[in-house]
């Protein structure tokens, strides 16, 4: 079991509170079979109950509803026993067990939040939105089925920004920004609580229906909450993503198709990648343009999900399915279902959105890209202040850290460049983790030598790959980070969680 690839324990030391130990699994997407033994394929649903026993000191939780009312029942000597329940059919890869020094606030009606005794109250208030989340889900999607929808705020190994385990949605400590600014993990995650979890993929070439679908509704969420224009501002900055990953894999690439082929024994961990998230959104957005929009798109969205919930699909069943529902809209006809599911690289058809809110950030990068075009270094465009980015938001500097990065794909900044950036908008000092990999990945590219030792130590505490993949490939192409990254890896590999591990060992070439 201490081999399991589901299953990271972390000793006290590598605790928050540094007294006890932790357990916590991740079995996306084929290692439940490491935990327990199981069919490990999405195709076949499961029910479960479960009865955990635990040193007293510690607390037990699953993805599923917790049975004990007010305390857990007392176990052998030393020990107390949990008990969960899960009547709603989930495939093996939502299976969720978390052990440890835990506590929890309560932050809705249906919700608490729950982690190390040190980071529960930064939890609390990082994520009091989570009832509006949920209810603006309820509004698009439908009824929630699971009961509760609790938060487990996770040690920073946590290879992922979330897990949307039912009932229990793990998070990444990245997200305490201190200012909200970044929950719109959440908001994602709670989406899959029928996108994913209630309609499921059958096999991993369709994982498009779980992500893209999850990517859609999460911004109907936003949209719901924050109003159009922000549902639009993260669906063109989602694009830049999408545009970054297909030219980091390669545009001809099977895994840049939106339904890859997986035969031959491939493990769907090594295709995972921003793909069927941002090229599924894309594709649901421009069929929902062709449809008649927000409204006829909708209404079809709950009738797909109370058709399919409890069930699994693959992408043929979706394609059907839509066909018969929208066969009196002549506008469907215009599909080109073949490019759009199995061809790899961009997509076929561009999607046009309000760029209102992105505006200011993606002018502030086009005068930065413009003053060194060449990469041989300025004191960056005439007139540039600390006032340009005064009142933003942080989704705003990354959306320019991006916008800009974009830009120079082809021929990066120059470190005279990036250098004056910092100083000017202090990006070195920002504590923000999204600002600080867009940041960095930039600045290590432009071979700034001036934020190695941040990158580094950002390597260092915690383990989620959004942030740790493109660092390390960008310190391993990088003039003077090849020997640094490796180092790096090494030292920092026994903290990583074991699938983070093997990612990052392939990215850099390492045994």
């Amino acid at each position: 079991m201490p081999k399991s690839t589901a299953l990271q324990f972390l000793d006290p030391s590598q605790t928050a509170g540094g007294k006890h130990p932790y357990l916590f699994t991740q079995c996306q997407a084929i290692h439940a079979r490491s935990f327990i033994p199981c069919q490990d394929t999405p195709a076949a649903k499961l029910t479960y109950s479960a009865a955990v026993t635990v040193p007293v000191a510690l607390t037990a939780l699953m993805s599923a509803v917790p049975q004990d009312s007010s305390r857990p029942s007392s176990g052998p000597s030393g020990t107390h026993t949990f008990h969960f329940k899960q009547d709603v059919p989930i495939p093996s890869y939502l299976l969720a067990l978390a052990v440890g020094e835990l506590e929890s606030r309560q932050i809705g009606p249906k919700s608490k939040v729950w982690s190390e005794p040190s980071m529960v109250e930064a939890g609390a208030f990082e994520f009091a939105d989570t009832a509006k989340f949920l209810a603006a889900a309820e509004e698009v999607a439908g009824e929630y089925v699971w009961g509760v929808y609790d938060l487990l705020l996770l040690p920073p190994s946590f290879p992922y920004g979330g897990m949307e385990n039912p009932c229990l949605t793990f998070v990444t400590p990245t997200l305490l920004a201190g200012d909200r600014s970044l929950v719109n993990v959440v908001a994602h995650e709670i989406a899959h609580s029928w996108t994913g979890n209630l309609v499921t993929n059958a096999t991993w070439e369709h994982f498009w229906l779980n992500e893209g679908f999850t990517v859609f509704l999460e911004r109907k969420i936003i949209g719901r909450l924050h109003g159009e224009q922000a549902l639009q501002f993260h669906a063109a900055n989602g694009y830049l993503s999408l545009v970054d990953t297909i030219h980091q894999i390669g545009d001809t690439h099977n895994f840049t198709a939106l339904v890859p082929d997986l035969s031959g024994g491939v493990d769907p961990d090594d295709s995972f990648s921003k793909v069927p998230y941002e090229k599924g959104f894309y594709f649901l957005y421009y069929i929902q343009g062709l449809v008649g929009g927000s409204k006829p798109f909708e209404a079809f969205l709950k009738t797909y999900l109370q058709h399919f919930k409890f069930k699994t699909l693959t992408t043929t069943d979706f394609q059907e399915f839509f066909c018969e529902y929208f066969q009196d809209t002549a506008a469907v006809q215009q599909i080109d279902w073949q490019t759009w599911l199995y061809s790899p690289g961009l997509p076929p058809v561009q999607n046009d959105y309000d760029p209102s809110l992105g505006q200011a950030a993606d002018a502030l990068a086009l005068k930065w890209h413009t003053s060194d075009l060449l990469g041989i270094g300025s004191k960056g465009p005439a007139g540039v202040s600390p006032n340009d980015i005064q009142g933003w938001s942080s989704e705003m500097l990354v959306a320019f850290l991006d916008k800009l990065a974009s830009y120079r794909a082809r021929q990066p900044m120059n470190k005279q460049t990036t250098r004056q950036m910092a100083k000017l908008y202090s990006l070195d000092e920002s504590k923000n983790a999204e600002i600080r990999g867009s940041w960095y990945k930039l600045a290590v590219n432009a071979e700034d030598d001036a934020v190695l030792p941040l990158t580094v130590q950002f390597l260092k505490e915690q383990g989620r790959m959004k942030f740790l993949r493109p660092l390390y490939r960008a310190l391993y192409k990088s003039k003077m980070g090849k020997d640094i990254a490796v180092q790096a890896f090494q030292e920092s590999r026994q903290s990583y969680h074991p699938i983070a591990a093997k990612m990052v060992a392939a990215d850099l070439h390492v045994d």
